[in-house]
């Protein structure tokens, strides 16, 4: 059984939290997780990527334990910016990246600004909004869940964590927003839900941050070998797939459901495959 470790860095805006596991005199392989949990959500990828190599996964400034860069609206870059910082706290000179869904974006934005710290990159589900989607969301979708006496925001948290398996946007409750998708088990949500509640205010930034971030215009400035992965019924698959035309050294592979036991495997086979390839 892998062991996954906990610890923290010391980075200029605070101590940021991170998992990891394993060993390796591989590259060290760097892990970004999607909005809005932490690096709780990776837990079984880094158990299992463990078993041949290091495996580092922070929560993203303002996310899970990491203290959020300021109380303000933040970019995709500033965000790798501070993974930057996180990457020389820990004495990381060259990393391979991976990051899914929010965590692609500061993973691309992190290979473009230090190329020469970074091996491949795996973008699980990218985005990229037209304006017309683009201010639907940013007037919809995330925003802070401010406490109050009757414990009302408790309910609103979980009922969001709990409607994005059931709905994408989460707030499009109808059979045209629905997802063919299945519902988390109670001990998923809750973890999930406990790690948003631990950034009950700040966890929005990043969010708000990765939907304005334009694909279309800053993959094609990713210089590193790339591996773009989607599964059947990610709500970003068809964005995934678009995007991949433009990254300049870069592949597309698709996977099985999220609900199929052929998912894990597959995407566990897709990455080492890629990442012993571009070593």
């Amino acid at each position: 059984m892998t062991i996954v470790k906990r610890g923290f860095a010391d980075v200029a805006h605070g101590q940021m939290h991170y998992r990891q596991a394993g060993e390796s005199a591989e590259l060290p392989l760097v892990m970004f997780h999607a909005s809005p949990g932490s690096s709780r959500q990776l837990l079984r990828l880094i158990e299992d990527l463990g078993t041949t190599r290091r495996v580092i996964a922070p929560d993203t400034p303002g996310n899970g334990d990491s203290p959020t860069l300021a109380r303000e609206e933040t970019s995709v870059t500033r965000l790798a910016k501070a993974m930057l910082e996180f990457l020389d706290a820990l004495g990381l000179e060259r990393v391979d990246l991976y990051g899914s869904h929010t965590g692609a974006c500061i993973a691309t934005e992190l290979a473009i600004l230090a190329p020469d710290r970074v091996g491949g990159v795996v973008l699980d589900g990218v985005s990229t909004f037209s304006p017309e989607d683009l201010a639907d969301i940013l007037d919809h979708y995330a925003f802070p869940f401010e406490p109050d006496v009757n414990g009302a925001y408790l309910v609103n948290l979980f009922q969001f964590c709990r409607d994005q398996y059931m709905f994408f946007p989460w707030y499009r409750r109808t059979r045209a927003g629905r997802r063919d998708n299945g519902m988390g088990t109670p001990a998923e949500l809750h973890a999930w839900a406990t790690e948003v509640m631990k950034a009950h205010d700040t966890y929005h930034f990043n969010y708000r941050a990765a939907f304005r971030w334009n694909g279309y215009d800053r993959l094609p400035l990713l210089t590193r070998p790339a591996l773009l992965l989607a599964g059947e019924n990610d709500p970003l698959i068809e964005q995934t797939r678009e995007l991949s035309a433009v990254v300049p050294i870069g592949r597309y592979v698709e996977l099985a459901r999220f609900d199929d036991p052929a998912f894990a495997s597959g995407r566990l086979e897709a990455m080492r495959t890629f990442l012993v390839s571009t070593t």
